[in-house]
Order: structure tokens, then sequence, then C-alpha cells
């Protein structure tokens, strides 16, 4: 019954007669704001109607063309690099981590093979190091005698300081700094020391041409390294980063030889990356234990999560509160657990499905180092006499380090979308208007006329399908089930 009333309502007032259609798609065609259309409809020359047809029906393909052309290029995720120079009245000056060469004093190590094997054991956490057999049972032999021996504690009190006889001279733009100034913080060189670290102070830079003076003591007599170990080289090494950064001096590191002066002259560098997928960056992706994302910080908190897993400790020179590991858990478990690390690509830097990926925004400082002679024969003489050394001890044990910005400015290198979805919607909207002058209001003319004829063929369908059986009512003159049982009973 509900069917039946349905098809009684449409046949009375939903589908119109023949007639009025074929009025309703006259009257469409004349009225439509799609250009050319109504050229077809309202001529009454056969060789001009087919000429608009071509006409509207190349348009129309080119306009189709042209859509599906942008569309492909816009999922194709384009960009473009757009590099700025901002000139400012001041800088912020970076921090300056610096390293003597020589990581141990002669007269603390007794055995200087095994020391230095176990340093690079350590260090291993921090960059990829082979390990040698040949030292393996000198090693073993001194773990078994030394298992309360802790390598922290040994490096700290016994590897390169810092104090007014390390440090002669230290001037930041006319006033002087002091070995306090300094942070202490554990790298592959064992002891170094940050200058304008964590950025506490805020220092800025006024006046280009102008910076950090140094003057360093590497005393070659009391630190030593091991020449058969690889370590031969006698200076300061250092690194220039962010103070929000941890040093890395892998591949990034400066080296200024005894005898030697060196000017740095530095830029600052802001590097913006888009996000994934036009870019490679996550700008959601944090860390725990570092102020801002960067990809050396989290590739040694990745290491230091697996490594506290896998042996139940952390080493010190990752960052955490982990119990800290002793030499056989970093000789037996931490140095393979690194290795597998590296192996298995479970900490990956780099692409936005890597364990790390690029960080969005990032602050670098390009270099350019020149190298002179450390003093004349004046200058030599004048610090033979301050210090009280001899001028070969001048020569071999003195190293200058100037860092200053070579102008107030700084690049801005930013990653930015080629094609963005206004951008998209113009060039959409340009190339209907162009070759068919239409707009958002014809495409919702035409979505109209479609759904009206959708809806007048469904109708159509409708009524034209066959009647559905009664099942439910069953006709008067055949029995039911009761009545078969009654005369079943009654006969």
């Amino acid at each position: 019954g509900i069917l039946e009333k349905i098809r009684l309502c449409l046949i009375k007032k939903l589908l119109p007669d023949l007639e009025d259609r074929r009025k309703y798609h006259k009257e469409f065609a004349s009225s439509t704001s799609f250009h050319g259309v109504h050229n077809i409809a309202q001529t009454q020359s056969k060789a001009r109607r087919a000429l608009w047809l071509m006409v509207v029906a190349g348009c129309l393909a080119i306009v189709l063309w042209q859509i599906c052309s942008r569309f492909i290029y816009y999922f194709s995720w384009p960009t473009t690099t757009t590099v700025v120079v901002q000139y400012v009245e001041n800088v912020k000056f970076p921090a300056v981590t610096f390293c003597n060469l020589n990581r141990f004093q002669a007269h603390a190590v007794s055995n200087l093979k095994v020391i230095f094997f176990i340093w690079n054991i350590v260090s291993a956490t921090l960059k990829k190091f082979a390990m040698e057999d040949k030292y393996s049972q000198e090693l073993n032999d001194f773990l078994l005698g030394n298992q309360n021996f802790s390598i922290k504690d040994f490096t700290r009190k016994n590897g390169f300081y810092l104090n007014s006889s390390t440090l002669l001279e230290c001037d930041f733009f006319g006033k002087p700094c002091y070995p306090q100034d300094f942070e202490h913080v554990f790298t592959e060189y064992g002891n170094c020391f940050t200058f304008n670290h964590d950025d506490l102070s805020a220092r800025r830079v006024s006046l280009s041409g102008r910076g950090l003076h140094l003057l360093f003591d590497v005393q070659q007599d009391k630190f030593t390294d091991e020449p058969t170990l690889g370590y031969t080289d006698a200076g300061i090494t250092f690194v220039i980063h962010s103070p929000q950064e941890l040093p890395r001096f892998d591949g990034l590191g400066l080296l200024t030889p005894v005898g030697m002066h060196a000017q740095v002259a530095i830029r600052q560098l802001k590097s913006i990356i888009q996000e994934y997928p036009w870019g490679e960056c996550k700008p959601d992706k944090k860390l725990q234990y570092h102020k801002i994302y960067s990809t050396n910080g989290c590739l040694l908190e990745c290491k230091a999560r697996y490594i506290q897993d896998w042996c139940g400790c952390l080493p010190f020179i990752l960052p955490g509160n982990g119990t800290e590991c002793d030499l056989l858990k970093f000789y037996k478990c931490v140095y393979p657990a690194v290795y597998d690390i590296e192996i298995k690509g479970l900490c990956t830097v780099g692409t936005h499905n890597s364990t790390c990926p690029a960080p969005c925004e990032e602050t670098d400082y390009p270099t350019t180092v020149t190298y002179s002679n450390f003093g004349g024969e004046k200058a030599i003489k004048y610090f033979s006499t301050k210090l009280k050394k001899s001028s070969e001890y001048i020569r071999q044990n003195l190293v200058r380090i100037e860092i200053k910005y070579n102008d107030l400015s700084y690049k801005i290198t930013q990653q930015q979308k080629a094609l963005t979805i206004s951008e998209l919607l113009a060039d959409v909207g340009g190339q209907l208007g162009l070759f068919c002058g239409a707009s958002m209001i014809t495409i919702i003319e035409l979505l109209e006329y479609i759904f009206t004829n959708f809806c007048w063929m469904c109708i159509f369908l409708l009524l034209k399908a066959p009647e559905m059986p009664q099942w439910n009512n069953p006709p008067q003159n055949q029995p039911t089930q009761k009545d078969k049982k009654r005369g079943i009973q009654e006969c």
C-alpha cells in the first residue's frame, strides 16, 4: 500500500510530461551562463549549430586538460626556495664549544692504550668507531682489576681542564670573560667547554668586526694522546652552534693547531623547511631533554632509549636520567647495542618517515677561517717573559682564536609551497572563465540541471518497475492453514 501511494504521488506531482521536459531543457540551454550553449540551442542553421558544437566541445576539452594538469601538479607537492637577507642592528651571538685535541693528562694515565680504548668505546655512542680486538685482553684484565672504575669521573678529573693556566686571555666585545663563563660538556673529545651556553646571558652583537678573542695554552707536556692509536695532532678544536643545541663535532669541528692564529668570520643562516608532504619535517615532533628539536638531539635520545631498554643503564655521554653504565656494561652491552642500532637502522635521520626527520626550523653558522702564524718575534718574547716559558714552548703550545660576525645580517632560506589551495582554485577558475566563461554559479547551474534529470530518471524507472506481489495478504478464495486444520478436525 505504501509503494502504491508513492507511485500515485509521483504520477500526479513530480514527473512532468514530455513537452514540459523538452521546454525545461531548452530554457536551460538558453539561460545558462555557460557560454556557447545557447548558440547551439537557438540557432536554426545546422552548419552554424555544428560549428558551435565543435567550438564548445573543443573549449571544454582544453579546460578539462588544463584543470587535470593543475591538479596533477598540485598533488606532486611542489616547493620553491626563497633566500632573504635581513640587516639588523644587533644579532645574537652563537655558542662556541672548545676542546683540546689531547684528551687526558699523561701523568694520570698508567696505561694509555687501555684508557683510550675505553674512551673510544664510550664515544662510540656518539659516532661510529671500529672496534679493535688486539687490545681486548688488556681491556679484560683492566676490567677485572678495576671493577669500580668510573670513566666519567676519571675524564672529568684528569681530562682537559679550563682555568687561568689553560685560558690565558678571554675578551668578548671589549669585556673580559673568565673560565667560569664556560659550561662543561662531554663530547667524543672528552672534557669540552661551551661559551654562551644555553643563551643564558642573551648576548647580542651590535658591531661587526668584533667578537670573541681567546688565547689557549694546550700544555702538551701535561696532555698527551697515544700516536699508536691515531691521535697525532695538538691544538684546539671548536664548533659553533646554536645555544639551545648540543655541540656536534662529527664532521663539523674546526681545528686550530698550536702556534697558529685563527680568525673565524661567521654568518647566521636560518633554514625553514615545509612540513610533509611538501617537505620532510614534522612540526609536532618534540624532544624530552632538549628545548628545541634538532636531528642530532633526536638521534642521541633515540640511542639512549634503545640502550636503556637493552642494557638497563644509560651512558653518561647521552641525555637522560637513567642509571649510569659501568665499564663492564659499556664493554659487554652498550657497544654491541650501538652496533645493532647502526646495522638495523633503528635510529634513522632525514626523511619524514625516519625516526628523526629534518627540523622545520634550523639555525646554522657558516664560517670562513683564515690562519696565520702566532706572534712575531717581539710577541714571542713578550709572552715568553709574561708566562716565564721558553720561546719554543710558546710556539708549541699557544693557540689564538678570534670569532666575529662578518656583518650584521642574517640569511633566511625558506622552503615555500609552489602552489597553494587558493592559487589552485584561482587557476581552475581562470581556465573556466577563459575558455567557457564559467564561474562557480555556472557549476551550481550544471549540478542543478544534472540532479533534476537524475531525479526524473529515477522516477521514470520506479514507475516502470513491476508491481510487487502482496505476500502477506492471501486471496479470499484460497483457504488458510487454520481453515485446513479446522476442516480436518471436523472430518
